[in-house]
């Protein structure tokens, strides 16, 4: 098997792609290794600098500190990745995990369409996830994950990108804001 890789926006995240299924309950971000018990997830971040795991449908993106150059990390979590795909294993997550918002009124309903439409597919191109939190009084709460999390560009693509889409779409939207 060979694990490819591609660099984000983010300097601090690398896409791992497996050429696999990784997640099969949709987009998941683990940061603490109490949080989750999957053999692969806590073995890269046992790796020293390793600081998230964001589980894409196809793609692990790992986040690191900034002390940490990803030439000391990145053979250590292909080498994981790989054992774990050679031992027969279809996916890294195969239940479901995430929790689901169901009590959404229209606008959130609307929100959220885009959000999953629209942004996510974008943003998931660069490894990371957009997940909407809350709407209220004309603001949008988002919560960015994976490698968008930490981004230095991040701001602009919350503010150029979907702020702009939200309000072009929904004129009750007047701001987009990462918590």
């Amino acid at each position: 098997m060979f694990v490819q890789t591609e660099v984000t926006p983010n300097p601090n995240s690398l896409k791992f792609l497996p050429g696999k299924n990784v997640s099969n309950s949709g987009p998941y971000e683990i940061t603490n290794k109490d949080q989750i018990n999957n053999e692969l997830v806590k073995n890269i971040l046992s790796v020293d600098g390793v600081e998230g795991v964001f589980l894409g449908k196809d793609f692990i993106s790992v986040n690191k500190s900034g002390q940490i150059k990803w030439d000391e990390i990145k053979h250590i979590v292909t080498s994981f990745i790989n054992d774990f795909y050679s031992g027969g294993k279809e996916f890294v997550i195969d239940e479901n995990i995430n929790e689901e918002k169901s009590d959404l009124d229209e606008i959130e309903q609307k929100i959220v369409k885009i959000l999953d439409q629209k942004i996510r597919p974008a943003v998931a191109r660069d490894g990371g996830d957009i997940k909407f939190k809350e709407y209220k009084d004309g603001v949008v709460k988002v919560q960015l994950q994976g490698s968008c999390s930490g981004c230095p560009s991040s701001t602009m693509t919350l503010k150029q990108g979907v702020q702009n889409l939200l309000c072009h779409y929904l004129p009750e939207v007047k701001e987009v804001i990462a918590i």
